[in-house]
């Protein structure tokens, strides 16, 4: 039900007793407006709808705890305004309503409500960072806590927005991650154009995932693309080459996973998803059982199975010869160090050869790239 609220509006006084006078007070009498949600604590997830009865509304502004504006639409007889999203949880809400009667008067309304805290939330872990510079093949990409219900994603995926400095064609999809959650990604149909800047909004608060959760906060970022680069990695040569504007600025001799079993490498196009330095590679994590046990220098991962490029000291009679590592790309500690400081996440690269594991499955590291552009718009919840 629509609680009619207290308003502010022209009137006549109603001075008078005859017949005539009672319908001009009538019909000088501002429209009703009502609100809904109404109330202190009210529970989240409805939108902000604004009725007005005996006229129309002329103007609407709400605006949330933080003083930005609340975008909404009016209906086709301007008598119902309805928010573009839905009331987010622990929020509050101030909503100004101007209406006019068909006999002209005019009428102004105030109103405010608060939403409650959710009880469960959903959150997201987000990739790129904010304010960073990445490589050319970076998706955006977006990890669920917890599952977003088939009915949800629509909604979910509608509220995200990507705006780019040069219009750049892309598109979302829904993918198992690694851990086996929810996750979405936006990748564009080609690589990016360098120089790209990308504006990420995903205001998310309010919007339900399941019966029982939602999410309880709006997300946004800022990135930019950097250089055109991309990582060649021929394991039949055992070479990786950095290409940069297509033509090739440097070349290292290498040793990628050993032929015929688990310790192959992975092929197909991978993207640099993190440079995490000196870490403990311990080969029981990655079901290898006892052949490696160490601190490996310069690690940058390209999986979340554990494939890396980095430094290999123990493997440098093979760099360039042979195939000898338990999956990962090895070089040698002089030239992993510049390679290191040079090289952007979100950097694709490119790995061929006659003996490869295959391609990674999605969600396992940013494999976007490794299915077709029609393939991949198959993904969206809007497609």
């Amino acid at each position: 039900m629509l609680a009619p609220l207290a308003l502010a509006g022209c009137s006549s006084d109603g001075s008078g007793g005859d017949g005539k006078a009672g319908s001009a007070k009538a019909a000088d009498k501002p429209a009703t407006v009502a609100v809904t949600p109404s109330g202190s604590g009210v529970k989240a997830g409805q939108p902000i709808k604004v009725t007005a009865q005996g006229g129309k509304l002329t103007s609407v502004q709400v605006t949330d705890g933080d003083g930005g504006a609340v975008t909404g639409k009016l209906s086709a007889n301007d008598t119902l305004w309805t928010s573009d999203r839905k009331a987010g949880a622990g929020a509050s809400y101030r909503i100004t309503a101007a209406t006019r009667t068909e006999s002209g008067t005019a009428g102004s309304t105030n109103a405010a409500f608060t939403t409650a805290k959710a009880e469960k939330k959903n959150l997201v872990t987000w990739w790129p960072g904010k304010n960073t510079t990445v490589g050319i093949g970076q998706p955006i990409s977006l990890v669920f806590d917890y599952p977003v219900g088939t009915e949800s994603r629509a909604e979910v995926e509608k509220a995200l927005k990507v705006t780019t400095s040069n219009n750049t064609v892309g598109s979302w999809g829904w993918l198992k991650h690694y851990d086996g959650k929810d996750r979405i990604d936006w990748r564009p149909k080609e690589y990016w154009k360098p120089g790209t800047q990308v504006t990420v909004d995903a205001p998310l608060n309010g919007i339900a995932t399941s019966k029982e959760r939602m999410f309880a906060r709006d997300y946004a970022t800022k990135f930019t693309i950097g250089a055109q680069e991309v990582v060649k990695v021929d394991l039949d040569r055992k070479k990786l080459v950095l290409e940069r504007n297509g033509s090739p600025v440097r070349t290292i001799p290498v040793s990628g996973g050993t032929p015929g079993g688990d310790k192959r490498s992975w092929g197909g196009t991978t993207v640099l998803i993190s440079k995490e330095g000196t870490i403990n590679m311990n080969s029981e994590t990655v079901g290898l059982g006892d052949a490696y046990n160490k601190m490996v220098d310069y690690s940058m991962r390209l999986t979340w199975s554990g494939m890396y490029v980095h430094a290999a000291p123990w493997n440098a009679a093979y760099f360039g010869r042979a195939n000898k590592s338990s999956g990962c790309i090895g070089m040698s500690t002089a030239e992993a160090s510049s390679f290191y400081k040079d090289i952007k996440v979100g950097t694709p690269f490119e790995t061929t050869g006659k003996d490869h594991k295959g391609i990674p499955v999605q969600g396992n590291g940013f494999s976007n790239w490794n299915e077709t552009w029609e393939q991949w718009q198959k993904r969206s919840a809007l497609s």
